[in-house]
């Protein structure tokens, strides 16, 4: 069996599982608010911190391990301007992505007692949400940058180390 080969594979397998995991939470997570439904807001925002605790959290510690023995096998420097910009999106990406964490948590638990309270989603809630959403979205354009960045290999030695 081919290392690299297997590596390939395990690498562009975890960014799939990031991008679609963090488009299909963040779909229905936002479907699930647009109904003001408190029931399934909560249920909705459990099926979410679930998720991601399965396979988002998973591919994060997997990508930088994949990545860094594929650019070590395949004699990449990290310093290559692609490499370090894609390296710099990801803990950008990861800086927006540890608050979100927190926060769905926390959505996920108004939601629960709004629900057990036979009450409306508070306040709190709403403002919860809306930094969820800020926070998701420079997240979500970084991780489709670094897609690009890995696919295209652009040369940026222009403006960045090679």
């Amino acid at each position: 069996m081919d290392l690299d080969l297997v590596l390939r594979w395990l690498h562009v397998t975890g960014a799939c599982v990031l991008l679609g995991t963090g488009a299909g939470i963040a779909f229905f997570m936002l479907m699930a608010h647009r109904t003001k439904d408190t029931v399934l807001v909560a249920h909705t925002a459990s099926v979410v911190v679930l998720a991601d605790l399965l396979f988002t959290a998973t591919a994060v510690i997997a990508q930088p391990i994949t990545g860094g023995l594929l650019a070590w096998r395949l004699g990449w420097p990290l310093s290559a301007g692609w490499l370090a910009l894609s390296l710099g999106l990801y803990v950008l990406t990861g800086a927006f992505w540890l608050p979100v964490v927190w926060i769905q948590l926390r959505l996920r638990d108004l939601a629960r007692a709004a629900a057990e309270a036979g009450q409306p989603l508070p306040a709190r809630y709403h403002r919860l949400f809306a930094i969820w959403f800020a926070c998701g979205t420079p997240a979500f354009a970084a991780v489709l940058a670094i897609l690009w960045l890995m696919l295209a290999r652009p040369d940026l030695g222009v403006w960045l180390a090679r």
